[in-house]
């Protein structure tokens, strides 16, 4: 079961004007499930992203940054789901480059012009085949509120599917946005497996929009983690269509290019904590706050060793405020020269340690009540910086080893 998660339903997605979507059932890995998703653009849409720095990544992310830095103008993405195209060698790009052909054929436009993206079994050859032929249908299907559909269509372990609609007036024009994304295993950045697609109507220069959304996924998708493992096949996409009457924005720190950036951060981030709270197995939600930091990079050091360990999340899962284990974390975290007894560890408003051991406060009925919630805060307070980060994780559960030990069946 998903933490605190729930569906958003088709009425409360809006159209992107500039974005039809179609689906298929292309039964690229099961039988009768949506499995294949078409993104269609209109011409003059800019689209700027972000992918996994897994260095054997997968060839889908090969070739759709082939092709974004052809800059022909994208008119479509295609997803499939079942399959990641990834440790397929030679093959798997032959095979990513074949399926951008045949929507390219489609929708009369070039190949170079279709972006490719895939998640699910890695090193199993693609059903090229498979998704050739749901093609057709997919792109007989779109239509432009068919976001909810298209959310579904990308989920793999995912129990919710993932997405979100927000309005914001900047300079007197409303501007929609509207995002989906599927992750809930093999979830830690850089990126975080994952798949997000945000679009907004708003008019936003190539550099400015490449600049949003770095931005973006380093306050979102670059501070969750589930697992600790780094995909093949991350990819984070932002597309800004023009179709409103909202001058384009051509400069990164203009008025209007911060109050976008905030609007599509809110997006990204709802997105981004949908996939912790969809996490393999969760049953608990957790944000850490690393507060009063040199920097950043130790403040997320210290908040992944935390994240990271199988000793915390576990006790998390069972509720057990064996909370040691915290501070064993933040000590190997790799902050050389960390003063222990400088900081304190709450949980949420419990003081649980300060002085270099357990705080004279802190009973273990006060650590019990906060380890039963289903939404827990971990603040470490390092009083050396001021600084602060925050991310966010879950619990390791049974579910989360019975998922991953039957992931192929």
């Amino acid at each position: 079961m998903s933490v605190n998660l729930n569906k958003r339903v088709a009425a409360q997605l809006l159209p992107v004007a500039g974005v039809v979507l179609g689906i298929a059932q292309a039964n690229i890995k099961r039988e009768n499930r949506k499995d294949l998703l078409v993104m269609q653009l209109s011409e003059g849409a800019q689209v700027a992203g972000v992918f996994t720095q897994n260095r054997f990544c997968a060839a889908p992310v090969i070739v759709a940054r082939e092709h974004l830095a052809a800059a022909q103008g994208i008119r479509a993405l295609v997803v499939n789901t079942g399959n990641a195209n990834a440790g397929t060698g030679e093959q798997g790009l032959q095979d990513a480059r074949t399926t951008c052909a045949a929507l390219a054929g489609l929708l009369g436009c070039d190949a170079a012009q279709i972006l490719p993206f895939s998640t699910g079994v890695i090193m199993e050859a693609l059903p090229v085949a498979k998704i050739v032929a749901g093609l057709p249908a997919a792109v007989s299907n779109m239509v432009a509120d068919n976001w909810a559909d298209a959310a579904q269509a990308i989920m793999t372990t995912d129990l919710v599917a993932k997405a979100i609609s927000q309005q914001v007036v900047v300079d007197g024009v409303t501007v929609t946005i509207t995002g989906i994304a599927k992750g809930s295993g093999m979830i830690h950045p850089n990126m975080a497996t994952m798949l997000g697609y945000i679009a907004t109507d708003a008019a936003i220069a190539p550099a400015p929009l490449q600049a949003m959304v770095s931005s973006v996924a380093n306050r979102s998708f670059n501070c969750i983690t589930v697992d600790g493992d780094t995909s093949t096949n991350d990819s984070l996409m932002l597309i800004a269509t023009g179709k409103t009457a909202l001058p384009e924005v051509n400069v990164t720190g203009s008025p209007a290019y911060n109050a976008l950036l905030e609007a599509v951060a809110e997006v990204a981030i709802y997105l981004a904590q949908a996939i912790v709270r969809d996490g393999e197995g969760a049953t608990k939600f957790i944000t850490l706050q690393v507060e009063g930091g040199k920097d950043e990079a130790e403040c997320k050091r210290i908040g992944y060793a935390i994240a990271h360990s199988p000793l915390v999340k576990t006790a998390f899962f069972a509720s057990d405020p064996n909370l040691g284990r915290i501070l064993a974390a933040i000590g190997y975290a790799g902050v050389d020269d960390l003063d222990v007894a400088a900081l304190q560890l709450y949980l949420d408003e419990v003081l649980v340690a300060e002085n270099g051991g357990r705080a004279a406060s802190y009973r273990e009925e006060d650590g019990q009540r906060v380890m039963a919630q289903t939404d827990i805060t971990i603040r470490v307070v390092l009083n050396r910086g001021a600084v602060n980060a925050t991310l966010w994780t879950c619990d390791f559960s049974y579910d989360y080893v019975k998922i991953n030990a039957s992931y192929r069946s």
